[in-house]
Formats: structure tokens, sequence, C-alpha cells
């Protein structure tokens, strides 16, 4: 076999591998989607039924027993408003320890990632009493704060990755030319990071719009977002799968035809690191 032919075989298995991946990755939400269309019966059917006549019976009673515009308007309102109040605290943040490090900023980096590592329940008992001490149980901005320090740590985490890696010297040439540090951020990183800074946000609105725990732990019906309307749907009587799945395809379709619109920028912001 010749070089030229085993670099061939090679790019295919590594293809075929790829696909596999993605296959098996995308089958759960394949499946979702078409048992929205099937009845009660035809969902819980054994074995499964591939072929069947669509109903759209499912997503008409979603509709009526649920307001989804309104957990639609929750989701996106605390979605995009605590990825943007993170991203005010995590610049100038990632900006001082890409710049101007100190003896402790790695400490202080690796104290910030293994905050993630604390299970959410952990804290749940301390968090519901100062949400109800101050009146914020069944409010959007209980959930913007409770998000926005949910995903700082890996907001921060990914700005300093990138800034760490711009030419030093950029900086050092607005500084000859007067620039004071607000300068520096507003005229020089920050537009040579727009890319980092966007697929950064990108992936904090995912990860919010994802989010369930807070959700059904600090709203009811006011504040509630898509996550917690699409748990309305389990009952004592017991699990209604093809409601279930019309109720996660309308919650998941705006977050996933948004990510598949932005899913350049998405790739990008998990492996930039080297300045392009």
């Amino acid at each position: 076999m010749t070089l030229n032919q085993q670099r061939k075989l090679k790019t295919f298995i590594t293809g075929l591998f790829a696909w596999t991946i993605a296959l098996i990755l995308f089958f759960p939400i394949f499946w979702m989607f078409i048992t929205s269309f099937k009845t009660e019966l035809q969902a819980i059917s054994i074995p499964p039924s591939l072929f069947f006549e669509p109903t759209l019976d499912n997503y008409s009673e979603v509709q009526e027993r649920s307001d989804y515009v309104h957990h639609a308007i929750n989701s996106i309102i605390t979605s995009f408003g605590s990825t943007i109040l993170a991203l005010i605290i995590a610049v100038p943040a990632a900006f001082s320890m890409a710049f101007a490090p100190g003896k402790r900023t790695k400490d202080v980096l690796l104290w910030m990632l293994s905050t993630k590592m604390l299970p959410a329940v952990g804290v749940l008992v301390p968090i519901y009493m100062i949400c109800r001490d101050y009146g914020l149980l069944d409010s959007k901005t209980a959930l913007v704060i409770i998000f926005t320090l949910m995903n700082l740590p890996i907001v921060v985490w990914m700005l300093f990755s990138y800034f760490k890696d711009l030419p030093k010297e950029i900086l050092e040439a607005a500084r000859m030319d007067g620039a004071t540090p607000w300068d520096e951020v507003v005229k020089v990183v920050l537009p040579l990071s727009m890319g980092a800074i966007s697929s950064t946000a990108l992936l904090s609105i995912v990860l919010c719009w994802n989010e369930s725990f807070w959700s059904l732990t600090l709203t009811a019906s006011d504040a509630a977002p898509l996550t917690a309307m699409i748990a309305s749907y389990s009952s004592p009587e017991g699990l209604f799968w093809a409601k279930l799945s019309a109720a996660s395809t309308l919650a998941c379709a705006p977050i996933v035809v948004f990510g598949w619109f932005c899913q350049k920028q998405l790739v990008q912001g998990l492996t930039f690191g080297a300045v392009k």
C-alpha cells in the first residue's frame, strides 16, 4: 500500500468514526423530534414504531396548556442578561490576570475553576434562603445573578486563555502613545478579541438556556423559563412521553437553530488560544 493510499484510508476511517459519533449524539434529538408527532400509545409502544401517521395534537396541547411565549421570553432575558453581566465582570478580570499577573494568579484561576466542581445542591439551602429573605423567589433577577455566578469561572478562563496570547507589544505601543488602562481595554484589547468574546458569549448563552436545577428550584410561574415548562409535563400519573417530547422540541428549537447559525464562532471559542 502506497503512502497516498494509507493517507486516504486514514482519512476515510477518521471520517467514518466522526460521523458515527455524530450520529450517536444526534439520535436522542432525532428520537425526541419524531416522538413529538406520535400519540401517547405510539410513544410507549414496544417495539418502537418508526412508521406512523404524524399528528400535531401534542403541539396544540402544549400551546393550550403552557404559555410558550412567556417561558421563551424568560429564557431569553435570563440567558442574555446573565451573559452580558458575566462579560462585564470577566473582561476586566481576565485582562488584569493576563497582562498584570501576580504571584497568586494561577491559584486564583484554579480556585475559580474548582467552584464548578461543587454540586449545586450543596449550596441550595443558603441560596434559597437568601432569595426568600430578599424577595427574589420566582424572579428573573435571581436567575440572572445565579446564572452569572455559575458561568463566570468558565467565561473568565476562556477570555484569559485568549488574552494571554495577545502580543504584549501592542499594549506597550498603546502606553507609549499615552493610553490609559481603560483605553487599553476598550480601544485595543476588545477590538482584537471580538471573536473570542462572541464565542464565549455564545457558550454562556447555551449553558444558561439549558440550566434546569436552579430554574426549577427558584421559580414557579412568573420567571419560569422553558426548562421549567418541560418539567411541568411530569405528573404523579407518570410521564406523557409524546407531550413531553413536543414541549422539549419547542424548548430546544430556538437554541439549536441559534447554535447552528453560530457554530463557527462556537467552535472557535472552544479551540482558540493562538494568535491568528
